[in-house]
């Protein structure tokens, strides 16, 4: 922060941080947060270090999808010491399948609002009935997750948007799940890669989704359906084939509650630096 900003944060009584935070405004609803999927890696060989370096850049807010050896106690009371906190909590479809209870409690240890799945177990390609054993069990997993406080969201990949009918199979996961326990996170890249536009998505429904995945892909990947493409394809963002600020405004006029950027690339802690300048500077 330059010495002009410092002076207006101690002009507005608040504190440089704050302020910082603050300089997210015009097209982010809320600063982001991260994906621990991002240092997975540098979180298998030393978590607090990790935290301590994230926090280093400016994330305070987390979405885990491992617990990287950890008990959810544990890693609760590492973000705790951190002022950090973890509103988003990934787990596999089996999981929830086979274990809501201990999922549950997991969630609700870390403090997390939401659950997530990101992907739905099958056979390629993605059949009209698997769609239909996917909405049940969506219904189920979220009413489940309802009744317990927490919010049920399914992360896309990308292969949902194979044609069906007159729309696409996410299309009919989004139509005939129940609005009141299932909700979606967007994953911008994953919806890109498949041939389809963020932004119209996100306009289509606005209601639906309550989370998202900020990310942006290499210029020159080509479109396809198989939710796979290589790491080093995941870019920093605003460099990539995404049009963000198209997709950043759409989102302000959605339910999403909760931005979080992920990096897949190995070259993520060179990268998500650079991310964050990005979406402060939009």
């Amino acid at each position: 922060m330059n010495q002009k900003s410092t002076f207006i944060a101690l002009l507005l009584g608040i504190s440089v941080a704050a302020f910082a935070q603050q300089r997210f405004g015009k097209l982010m609803k809320a600063p982001p947060g991260l994906v621990s999927y991002t240092f997975r890696n540098e979180f298998a060989k030393d978590m607090p270090g990790t935290l301590d370096n994230i926090k280093a850049m400016g994330f305070t807010n987390m979405e885990f999808s491992n617990l990287f050896g950890k008990t959810a106690v544990e890693l609760r009371s590492l973000l705790d010491a951190r002022g950090m906190i973890c509103t988003g909590y990934g787990v596999s479809y089996d999981a929830l399948l086979a274990k809501p209870e201990a999922v549950i409690q997991e969630a609700k240890t870390l403090g997390a609002e939401f659950v997530r799945v990101a992907w739905i177990p099958h056979t390629p390609p993605f059949d009209a009935e698997m769609a239909k054993k996917t909405v049940d069990d969506f219904n189920k997993f979220g009413q489940k997750l309802k009744e317990s406080g927490l919010t049920f969201c399914y992360h896309n990949h990308g292969f949902e948007f194979a044609p069906l009918g007159k729309g696409t199979y996410f299309d009919y996961i989004v139509q005939n799940t129940n609005p009141d326990y299932v909700s979606f996170e967007i994953d911008i890249l994953w919806v890109f890669h498949p041939g389809q536009d963020p932004a119209k998505l996100l306009k289509k429904y606005p209601d639906r989704f309550k989370l998202m995945h900020v990310k942006d892909l290499k210029k020159g990947v080509a479109h396809d359906l198989t939710g796979k493409t290589p790491p080093e394809n995941d870019i920093t963002l605003g460099t990539g084939q995404l049009n963000l600020p198209q997709i950043l405004k759409a989102a302000q006029k959605t339910n999403i509650k909760y931005f979080y950027i992920e990096d897949e690339n190995p070259k993520a802690a060179e990268q998500v630096p650079l991310s964050l300048a990005y979406l402060k500077g939009l």
